[in-house]
C-alpha cells in the first residue's frame, strides 16, 4: 500500500505564495498519476489538480492559472506550486493516489487577508 504524506502548509497572506510536497513511499515505482485535494471548514472535499506520469495536467477551474503541479520522479514526490493566494484557498490540502484509494494525512494552509 502507497503512503503520502503532503508538508509545505502554513500560513501565508493574500497574494503570496506557498509549495506543498506530497512525498510517496512503498510502491517500488514511481505513481502514475497523483491528485491534490483540498477541504474547507464545514464544506465537501474538492478536487484541485492532477499529474500523471507523462507530466499532463488537469486543474480545477477554481486554480487554473494559479496553482501548478509537478512532479519529481527520482524523488517520487508531488509538488503543488500555490501563487496568488486568496483567504478561499483556506483548506486543509491533501494529496491522493487515486488507484490504490490512498490518502495523506493533510496540510492546513491558512491565507489571511
Amino acid at each position: 500500500q502507497v503512503q503520502l504524506v503532503e508538508s509545505g502548509g502554513g500560513l501565508v497572506q493574500a497574494g503570496g505564495s506557498l509549495r506543498l510536497s506530497c512525498a510517496a513511499s512503498g510502491s517500488g515505482f514511481s505513481l502514475p498519476v497523483v491528485a491534490w485535494y483540498r477541504q474547507a471548514p464545514g464544506k465537501q472535499r474538492e478536487f484541485i489538480a492532477r499529474i500523471f506520469s507523462l507530466g499532463s495536467t488537469v486543474y480545477a477551474d477554481s486554480v487554473k492559472g494559479r496553482f501548478t503541479v509537478s512532479r519529481d520522479h527520482a524523488k517520487n514526490t508531488v509538488y503543488l506550486q500555490m501563487n496568488s493566494l486568496k483567504p478561499e484557498d483556506t483548506a486543509v490540502y491533501y494529496c491522493n493516489y487515486p488507484i490504490q484509494g490512498s490518502w495523506g494525512q493533510g496540510t492546513q494552509v491558512t491565507v489571511s487577508s
